[in-house]
């Protein structure tokens, strides 16, 4: 897979994510080696000196597309509806491959049917649509550490969840938002991204989690209609990120205050019992003017300056200098449960 990347030739794949290592689970990606009589799966397959590998070959498109169809065989196509329509990889792979339909649907044992979603306000499961593939498996191992979800069962009746008919809470899951990050389909999906905007119509925006000091590097995806956030990712690739794709419940999904009605927008003065609009002059100089004259008549310990976890590490470093050197006094919090 690395050689043929390397070399610019495309070869299809579900189960393989950069920030994993590969499982070979979905067969998608086989290839057709010389001199051999077996397919192998160019994401775990070693690259051996020598070796004259056919990548497009009419045998090798022939073994996707019915790996594909089997796929599909219990696969519900609801694409219109899907909330995963646009950036979904199995659509991208049936697209590539002509596959329009399964020639095996209704055959072998019926999968089991799941609940759609555990309650929670964060993650949608609907695992009808899920592929086997283990990407959520091996993110919430190797990524969240946290085992959340395994795979259940055999065959036809296998199946990845928290337990046969248990919920994530009862798991232990964190809600981290790995595991619907990974998902190539749409089985796992962010529910707070519900009806914010369609994937072609949102740009990737790179910014820092404004939640805590760590510095986490997280994508807002802004739709552009709209102008708003419709979702928060993050980039496993990413060599300058702290996180490198890892997020907290709070990076992921704590994101709607920022275009909530309750937000200030310019500084208010109380006067009279009530507040009233003032400009940022204007607040600055009434503030200062009142610190001052708290410390002439009742001295630095009369005040308390307080940070934010929403600010930076350096917006709450320039704080306690104020605090400290300016006002003269060490007393300065910051609520880091907001």
């Amino acid at each position: 897979m690395e050689a043929a990347r390397g070399a610019g030739i495309h070869i299809p794949v579900l189960c393989e994510h950069p920030a994993l290592e590969a499982a070979g689970a979905c067969r998608v990606c086989l290839v057709e080696v010389g001199g051999s009589a077996k397919f192998a799966a160019a994401c775990v397959a070693p690259l051996a000196k020598g070796a004259v590998i056919f990548t497009h070959s009419e045998r090798v498109l022939e073994a996707r597309r019915t790996i594909v169809e089997l796929i599909l065989a219990s696969h519900p196509l609801e694409c219109f509806s899907c909330a995963s329509n646009g950036k979904c990889l199995l659509q991208d792979v049936c697209y590539e491959l002509g596959v329009e339909g399964s020639r095996f649907a209704g055959e072998g044992l019926p999968r089991p049917k799941t609940a759609r979603g555990d309650g929670n306000p964060f993650l949608r499961r609907d695992m009808d649509k899920c592929i086997l593939c283990g990407r959520c498996v091996r993110v919430c191992e190797s990524h969240a550490r946290y085992h959340a979800v395994d795979f259940m069962g055999r065959s036809g009746g296998a199946s990845v969840g928290p337990s046969p008919d248990g919920t994530l809470e009862e798991s232990g899951c964190v809600f981290c938002g790995q595991c619907a990050q990974v998902c190539p389909v749409g089985a796992l999906a962010d529910i707070p991204a519900d009806g914010m905007g369609r994937a072609w119509e949102t740009r990737g925006v790179k910014t820092v989690c404004p939640y805590c000091g760590v510095g986490c590097e997280i994508i807002l995806k802004v739709n552009e209609r709209t102008g708003k956030i419709a979702n928060v990712e993050s980039d496993h690739t990413s060599a300058a990120s702290f996180n490198r794709g890892r997020t907290c419940v709070k990076g992921r999904y704590a994101w709607g205050f920022v275009h909530s009605g309750e937000r200030l927008t310019t500084p208010l003065i109380r006067e009279n019992g009530s507040l009233r609009p003032a400009s940022w002059e204007e607040a600055i100089a009434k503030t200062a003017g009142e610190l001052t004259g708290i410390r002439r008549e009742r001295g630095a310990d009369a005040l308390g300056f307080f940070a934010s976890a929403r600010c930076t590490n350096e917006e709450n470093y320039l704080m306690q200098r104020l605090a400290r050197e300016a006002a003269g006094t060490n007393n300065v919090a910051h609520c880091a449960h907001l």
